[in-house]
């Protein structure tokens, strides 16, 4: 053992065999349970608003709902900032136990919280306090899972394995919708309204326990063994934003598009939606979309790996700037017209965040690649995508939607920059090292 890994380090992850696809399950089932949750609270919004947020008026209590959601995603720079610097101080695997450990706790809590009705102000106030757990959690999330699994995966597949990422949200998707279609035929919209919203956060919150089991079976990776775990200034805010400072704008261009359409076609789209179909109609063109999506990902994962990361992204932002505009200004209550709105969303949101994990992790170095992808994703996602649902019900209702969906794909297509800017030698070069990566592979 070389003299810079601690004798206490527990094995690192094996380049193959059983215990390889055990610790790459492990890490992306997490973003199985974060879709599930995100979509559970957009699908659903709508049928307990009023339970919290008591009015006369529908739009009022969905903007008091919507609310809480945007205070969640802006607790994400505090877990990208407090995870992230974890993940790369203390290790990978004790960060993602720590994002799991928290969604469950938020999920299990909004399940059993009790209504306006039943505890006044404390029911939105617990509401409340549950989404920010869980929007920490977010937020340290996917940086220390991303790390991890672009850590563990070989060179040449990087992007087929961040298909898995998107594999697992479109699952995530699948099941939190298939879940409130097959609960609403069931037992009807009254008792969904009354205390079926309730089942998707309790189910979130067991299958929250039990990845927490499984990741205590992780090994640590190789990479954090060997080059961050002796190293000083690992997890080093002051390094990352100086440093490191070019890196981090990339990042934020890169990410600005899912952050804005995160926010709105998981979120807004659904609940939309749901106000203009019959009950269960926007479930069901959830599973119909996700059903597609699931079997496409890895495909997408390998074209990704042939024709270059930074290609990829370029392309799907581009598609889907012309598409996703014009279904989303023509959406309608019918089956057809919700499935070419909320899959065009669905589909850019699948292609980009098959890509990220490898454009990412590649341009910060081991010592702070949790925290340099966490901070900026964090951030950027608070920033453009909390504010979304409002924004969006607010545009709806003034008739200025073409201007709310143009600030959409304006966020979208800063993967065109990021791209240009990632092609030039001095982007890469300082943080790229000895092993000759660059972005445009």
């Amino acid at each position: 053992m070389p003299a810079s890994v601690p004798a206490s380090m527990p094995a690192s992850v094996p380049a193959h065999g059983k215990a390889h696809r055990r610790s790459v399950a492990a890490t992306v089932v997490g973003n199985f349970i974060e879709s599930f949750d995100w979509l559970a609270y957009g699908l659903f919004a709508p049928l307990f608003a009023a339970r919290f947020f008591p009015s006369d008026n529908t739009l009022t209590s969905v903007l008091g709902v919507f609310a809480v959601l945007g205070a969640g995603v802006l607790m994400r720079p505090l877990g990208g900032l407090l995870l992230g610097r974890f993940a790369d101080r203390r290790g990978r695997k004790p960060a993602l136990m720590l994002a799991i450990s928290l969604m469950a706790g938020g999920s299990f809590l909004i399940g059993v919280t009790p209504t306006y009705e039943q505890i006044g102000l404390f029911a939105p106030l617990v509401l409340l306090l549950a989404r920010t757990a869980q929007g920490i959690s977010h937020g340290g999330e996917w940086p220390a899972a991303a790390t991890y699994l672009m850590e563990v995966a070989p060179e040449r597949r990087k992007c087929t394995y961040g298909s898995l990422f998107s594999l697992t949200t479109c699952a995530g998707a699948f099941t939190a919708s298939l879940l409130g279609g097959a609960l609403t035929a069931a037992i009807g919209s009254e008792a969904m309204a009354a205390w079926g919203w309730r089942v998707p956060f309790l189910v979130g919150g067991v299958l929250g326990l039990v990845l927490l089991v499984l990741r205590t079976r992780l090994a640590e990776t190789d990479v954090f063994r060997r080059e961050v775990s002796s190293r000083a200034g690992r997890g080093s805010v002051r390094r990352v934003l100086g440093a490191h400072r070019r890196q981090v704008l990339l990042a934020v261009l890169f990410v600005a598009g899912t952050g804005t359409v995160g926010g709105t076609w998981t979120a807004v789209v659904p609940a939309l939606g749901g106000r203009m179909a019959e009950p269960g109609t926007m479930m069901w063109v959830a599973v119909t979309a996700t059903a597609f999506l699931m079997v496409v990902n890895v495909p997408l994962g390998l074209l990704a790996d042939r024709i270059g990361a930074a290609r990829f992204l370029v392309a799907a932002s581009v598609v889907f700037a012309v598409a996703g505009s014009w279904s989303y200004l023509t959406m309608r209550g019918t089956f057809t017209s919700l499935l070419l709105a909320y899959g065009s969303g669905v589909v850019y949101l699948t292609s980009a965040t098959t890509v990220l994990p490898k454009l990412l992790t590649e341009i910060f170095p081991p010592q702070v690649r949790a925290l340099g992808i966490g901070l900026p994703n964090a951030v950027t996602s608070a920033v453009l995508g909390a504010v979304m649902p409002v924004s969006a019900t607010f545009a709806a209702e003034r008739d200025a939607s073409g201007w709310f969906i143009a600030a959409v794909m304006a966020a979208v297509l800063m993967s065109l920059p990021a791209a240009v800017l990632s092609r030039r030698p001095d982007a890469a070069r300082p943080v790229l090292g000895r092993a000759g990566l660059t972005l445009t592979k």
